[in-house]
């Protein structure tokens, strides 16, 4: 758990004081209805935009889903991402596993990193990051419609993935900087995350970064979801 976060967090999972016999199991009760409620919303937003998006050619079709709770885990870098009033930081989601434990590992583009231990329940849902385990989320600064600006991409260069017909590879993962700018190893393409992930030094028939279609952000200590048009 972050500590910079833990000190303050008093938001939607805070317990209800009862003043009775049964005011522990009430409270306990309070405390998993909310819970509850923050994950619903999250999910019937991610369900209004299925219909709009699914069809159309400017998201991608690559696999993608994912659903995190930051209020269960305050993550610091995934919040410096997912913050409206901070647009300009993006977080690079990547999944690990050790001796037969699931982490998240979070890097933003501003060089800050950590990692986050997956419950049972989010081991068990088995997320999918993107083409090869990586996606990469954050408010855009040209561009606040829709979403309020908040946006998903895949971590994977998508133009040396179609040249090399590839399932994705450690090669094509864009690195990105404080600038909002991501770069390719390999083919040194550059591509502005604030801007749709459009190609800024590339051809005419290059390929902007793969986007997702049906995400939602609740705020730094809120749900994120990113889903695929699938």
């Amino acid at each position: 758990m972050a500590e910079g976060y833990s000190k303050h967090y008093n938001m939607d999972s805070r317990p209800t004081v009862v003043s009775t016999p049964t005011g522990r199991r009430l409270s306990a009760w309070t405390g998993h209805l909310s819970l509850w409620t923050r994950r619903l919303t999250a999910g019937v937003a991610v369900l209004l935009m299925a219909t709009a998006c699914s069809t159309d050619p400017e998201f991608s079709a690559w696999p993608c889903r994912f659903v995190y709770d930051n209020g269960l885990h305050l993550d610091q870098t995934l919040a410096t991402a997912t913050n409206s009033m901070s647009r300009g930081i993006f977080c690079h989601i990547t999944e690990s596993v050790r001796q037969g434990a699931k982490y998240l590992v979070f890097t933003n583009s501003d060089g800050l990193s950590s990692t986050q231990r997956e419950t049972a329940a989010e081991s068990e849902s088995h997320y999918k990051l993107g083409l090869s385990n990586g996606i990469i989320v954050g408010y855009q600064t040209f561009n606040t419609t829709p979403n309020g600006g908040f946006i998903a991409y895949d971590a994977q260069c998508p133009n040396c993935v179609r040249n090399g017909n590839s399932l994705g590879s450690s090669k094509y993962i864009i690195q990105m900087d404080h600038k909002g700018m991501a770069t390719c190893p390999t083919c040194k393409r550059q591509y502005m995350l604030n801007n749709r992930g459009i190609v800024v030094n590339g051809g005419k028939d290059d390929h902007k970064l793969e986007q997702y279609a049906l995400v939602n952000c609740t705020g730094p200590t809120g749900v994120v979801s990113v889903f695929s048009r699938q």
